[in-house]
């Protein structure tokens, strides 16, 4: 027979099926052997009964451990006591793999866990994690297309950073020093003025020494950029971008979010509801109303920005923080010359900053006095100022770490778990 899913097996319903796959549950008694079969699809229950099958099958079953892999052919029913509602009696089996005693039980550590990665994927809850993760990373690539905008790619080896020095991976480059990237951006900014709307999925490094739930030193990053674009534009394709992963979740990820015990209706008001926009300065008022004073010009810290977002079920739009603690291409805004012109996207459920985006400095004296403010040499980015001596137009972009916005979608109490070999300070094995 032709081999089919798991699921395929189960929507079929009845009459013979063949599937394969590896043996996720074993119970074994004298006269019957139960299998928890799993593929990525599902699981599903079979039954090879001692006196429906020959020896050589009963003998061969009576050895499997889980993990072994297996071919079986066999007829298909309804079961309600079946963890998928249907079972398989097995009539015939192939075992391609024996496996070894399975190192991974019920009651290990997370450290356990993180070091015998390689085969927590196999759990449930990471097929769930990874299958989401799939989905949004197709979402944002149909999001960005469907307007209109071309995929890029930049250098991952980097002759400066584009945000904070210490926040580098530095990196011998034959008899240079150079560093991997920790956005694509500068890089992004010179091809505008050739494709215009441009986007991409790829890594970027962050040498934070950050052991927190929600940093990770390599991790995925969402980019954009964009010529003749305001703020709030800006804002209304991140919000759009946002909107249109969940909403592809919703569609397509119904059971995984069950089996993570995703509450849906947690996820429903962001595709459903318009994004909160405020200020920096309205922030601080708003927490100064709820007994948090906060000094104008200091960065919201992770308390402040769960405080104010305490009550809220969509992310909020912060825009307008103060111009000294920003990045160098983050320009004033005319109408504020303290603040940037600039955004955090901020998530609900302790989720934190999603999106990070600004309008582009055009100013080349004052990108310069950023940069020597950063202690950067100027000469490292001339191929970035260069860019604005030739017919430079307002311009800007943002960028989305997809590991926070997996982490919220699957409701995750860490980021570690939104992607499948997590690197943090204190880990880059497996």
């Amino acid at each position: 027979m032709k081999f089919q899913s798991i699921q395929e097996a189960i929507n079929k319903k009845s009459g013979k099926v063949a599937i394969r796959g590896w043996v996720y549950r074993e119970r074994k008694s004298n006269q019957f052997i139960f299998l928890v079969i799993r593929d990525s699809s599902n699981i599903i229950q079979t039954v090879i009964k001692k006196d429906k099958v020959d020896k050589k099958i009963w003998d061969g079953a009576d050895k499997i451990l889980i993990e072994s892999s297996v071919e079986l052919e066999g007829t298909i029913k309804e079961d309600k006591r079946a963890p998928t509602g249907y079972e398989i009696e097995v009539s015939s089996l192939n075992i391609v793999h024996y496996a070894e005693p399975f190192p991974i039980n019920k009651d290990q550590s997370v450290e356990f866990l993180a070091d015998n990665r390689h085969l927590w994927l196999r759990s449930r809850k990471m097929i769930s994690i990874m299958k989401i993760r799939s989905t949004v990373f197709g979402a944002i690539h149909e999001y960005f297309r469907d307007l209109g905008y071309y995929e890029f790619q930049s250098p991952i080896i980097i002759p400066g950073g584009a945000e904070e020095g210490p926040t580098l991976f530095e990196i011998n480059y034959y008899k240079e020093k150079a560093y991997l990237c920790q956005t694509w951006q500068l890089y992004a900014e010179s091809a505008i003025f050739a494709l215009e709307k441009i986007y991409c999925i790829a890594p970027s490094f962050r040498a934070e020494k950050s052991n927190t739930s929600r940093h990770l030193t390599e991790y995925w990053h969402a980019e954009v950029e964009a010529p003749w674009i305001n703020l709030n534009e800006l804002m209304d394709l991140g919000e759009g971008l946002i909107k249109h992963c969940f909403k592809r979740v919703l569609e397509k990820n119904k059971e995984e979010l069950k089996l993570l015990g995703r509450d849906i209706k947690k996820l429903e008001p962001v595709v459903k509801k318009p994004f909160i926009r405020i200020s920096y300065d309205d922030v601080l008022k708003d927490l100064s109303k709820k007994g948090m004073k906060i000094p104008w010009g200091k960065d919201l810290r992770t308390t402040e920005e769960e405080e104010f977002m305490k009550e809220n079920d969509v992310p909020a739009f912060v825009t307008n923080y103060p111009k000294d603690i920003m990045a160098f291409y983050k320009p004033r805004d005319p109408k504020n010359p303290k603040t940037a012109l600039c955004f955090d996207l901020i998530g609900p459920e302790k989720m934190g900053e999603i999106i990070g985006g600004s309008i582009r400095d055009e100013n080349i004296e004052e990108l310069k006095k950023s940069l020597k403010a950063l202690g950067e040499d100027p000469e490292n980015y001339k191929y970035y100022l260069d860019t604005r001596k030739y017919g430079s137009v307002p311009h800007g972009g943002f960028g989305m770490g997809v590991e926070r916005l997996v982490k919220w979608i699957c409701g995750l109490d860490n980021i570690k778990d939104a992607i499948a070999f997590p690197r943090t300070p204190a880990r880059f094995k497996p």
